[in-house]
């Protein structure tokens, strides 16, 4: 698809990826919506861009379709939706239980990471469905195809957040629905300041906007997997062709960042 002309609303887009989304989108002809839990930093966005923004709290059902039914009737049909809003908790460096975190932690990250993702398209999907298409792109991140040690709770979610869009894409692909899920591994925002400088050390972290130009390349492109890290792919190849293996290995990249 695209974006020159159509109207793109950005989840999580105060800052980071969700702001350079924003820009790059908006650079390609698209008009903007800029959504974000802060609705100060979203409102700093827009006016940027000459665009909109909207207070949004994505983990409260209520909160995505007020913003949804909004754009539809004040905005006008919505084109792209980039469900980008995500938290990175329940981190546990200590190694010590997999299962640790409470379940408040649990049930933060499942109603952001995932629900965000079902709730955004059990009103979109009708509506584009109805006008013949649209776009829906949803941040995941490399941990939704591989893991990330010591975050379980990040882990799990995000690969739940993957079957959910491969769901998406092949249900709704007779409708002219495209999906495209976004699957960085580091980025240089504020999700990665509680991550140990350890883990960092092990993988190249990019910067927001080279991840906003991939995101564009992949909407362009219609491309479902969109890895900014060019070493994704070949670390998925490998966990597919000997899952005993890669979690062997994987348990010895514990116990290096355990050292660290």
């Amino acid at each position: 698809m695209d974006p020159s002309g159509k109207l793109a609303v950005v989840t999580g887009a105060g800052a980071g990826i969700g702001r350079e989304i924003c820009r790059k989108l908006s650079a390609a002809g698209a008009r903007v919506v800029v959504s974000d839990l802060d609705a100060e930093a979203a409102a700093a966005v827009a006016a940027d861009l000459d665009g909109l923004a909207y207070g949004c709290d994505v983990s409260k059902e209520q909160d995505i379709a007020a913003m949804i039914s909004s754009v539809e009737r004040y905005v006008g049909p919505i084109d792209i939706f980039v469900s980008n809003a995500g938290v990175l908790t329940g981190v546990d460096l200590s190694f010590d239980n997999a299962a640790g975190a409470p379940d408040a932690v649990w049930e933060m990250a499942w109603a952001i990471n995932v629900l965000a993702h079902v709730r955004a398209a059990r009103r979109l999907v009708p509506l584009m469905t109805g006008r013949g298409g649209g776009y829906l792109v949803n941040t995941v991140s490399a941990a939704g195809l591989l893991t990330q040690v010591g975050a379980a709770v990040y882990s799990t979610t995000k690969h739940a957040a993957m079957g959910f869009a491969e769901n998406l894409a092949i249900t709704h692909m007779k409708d002219n629905i495209r999906v495209s899920v976004l699957c960085p591994q580091y980025v240089d925002t504020g999700m990665i300041e509680g991550v140990s400088g350890g883990v960092l050390s092990l993988s190249e972290i990019l910067s927001p906007s080279q991840v906003a130009d991939c995101v564009v390349e992949g909407i362009r492109n219609e491309r479902f997997l969109i890895l900014p890290h060019d070493c994704v792919a070949d670390y998925y190849a490998k966990k597919a062709a000997d899952p005993d293996r890669w979690i062997g290995a994987m348990a010895g990249l514990q116990a290096k960042i355990a050292q660290i």
